[in-house]
């Protein structure tokens, strides 16, 4: 496994949708930190101040300037693909 730094998972345990984000990190070898928002009621604030949401699995991405939070299983794994997936 490669240990991204940067990326941040807002998820809970038995979040369907979050498992489909843990699967395409497991097939692409990569880790990032997993916060849960119902063990960590900091991170639970944290995602609601910065979307005004507490739906999750969202994705915190940081970077140069700034942070951006993505939600949507479907476009979390477009974007996890698309940085780390094989070379077509």
């Amino acid at each position: 496994m490669t240990r991204i730094e940067g990326l941040s998972l807002y998820q809970f345990a038995g979040c369907g949708w979050c498992a489909m984000v843990h699967r395409t990190l497991g097939q692409l070898a990569v880790e990032i930190d997993q916060r849960d928002i119902f063990d960590d009621g900091e991170h639970m604030r944290a995602l609601v101040e910065a979307t005004g949401r507490q739906t999750v699995p969202c994705l915190r991405i940081e970077e140069e300037g700034g942070e951006r939070w993505m939600h949507e299983s479907s476009v979390i794994i477009a974007y996890l693909n698309e940085r780390f997936g094989a070379p077509a």
